[in-house]
């Protein structure tokens, strides 16, 4: 692939190497594309979204209350935020993010999203441990709302559940870890998890285990790159 490169920010992290990088790709008619790495591995490309907003899309698409709190899991390059945000119900926003490093490149415009993420008023940023505070139902996901309970959480962070950024996270995805995120959702409030594997059963049963309701929906989407589709799983689970 030939394509013109510019790295707009690198940092070291507890998770490693966090790089913000911009090509140009001349064989798409020289289209921007925004990429993150983690060490050696693709976090996200502006150039794939398509299931980031299918995440948002689908979760929201189950609720029906007039005013909506929704908690999205991983900022990343902003697009299930965003998605969220195009929702006539929704309310208020918190992305939770760990890494200050991609708080701060939507706070400074560094990526396409950053200028309208930060200038909407319902949209605030959260730095801190998504699974930390999603263990912890009795403090919650909002700093400034101890115990709030929200209509939906949308997580994207981890590849799958079980293709995971840290061994750490794998708590989560257990029977007793989700149990403690479904007590910081309403009656009836909705999960959603984005995952780049396809549909896991294992993964399903579990959910089954702790919410009323759940199945995992295919997305596909074409990759330019490789001139052929390609597809990730969105996982939707109801609150009792």
């Amino acid at each position: 692939m030939s394509a013109s490169f510019e790295e707009l920010d690198y940092r070291q992290t507890p998770l490693g190497e966090l790089t913000l990088r911009r090509r140009r790709v001349r064989e798409l008619e020289d289209l921007e594309v925004f990429e993150v790495k983690l060490g050696d591995a693709f976090l996200m490309s502006s150039l794939f979204h398509k299931v980031e907003v299918a995440l948002a899309d689908l979760g929201l698409a189950l609720l029906d209350a007039p005013h909506l709190d929704v908690v999205v899991g991983g900022l990343g390059l902003g697009y299930t935020a965003r998605a969220a945000l195009k929702h006539p119900a929704l309310g208020s926003l918190l992305v939770v993010d760990f890494m200050a490093a991609v708080i701060e490149w939507h706070e400074k415009g560094l990526v396409p999203l950053g200028p309208e993420l930060t200038a909407d008023p319902r949209c605030r940023f959260v730095l801190g441990d998504f699974f930390a505070l999603a263990a912890a139902p009795e403090l919650g996901f909002d700093p400034n709302a101890p115990g709030r309970l929200f209509h939906a959480v949308l997580l994207d962070i981890d590849h799958s559940p079980k293709n995971l950024l840290h061994l750490r996270h794998g708590a989560f995805y257990s029977e007793a870890g989700l149990r403690k995120l479904a007590l910081q959702l309403h009656p009836r409030g909705i999960f959603a998890l984005w995952s780049d594997d396809p549909p896991d059963a294992d993964f399903l049963a579990t959910l089954g285990l702790v919410f009323e309701e759940c199945e995992a929906k295919v997305v596909s989407f074409f990759n330019p790159l490789l001139e052929r589709n390609s597809s990730s799983t969105v996982y939707l689970a109801r609150n009792s």
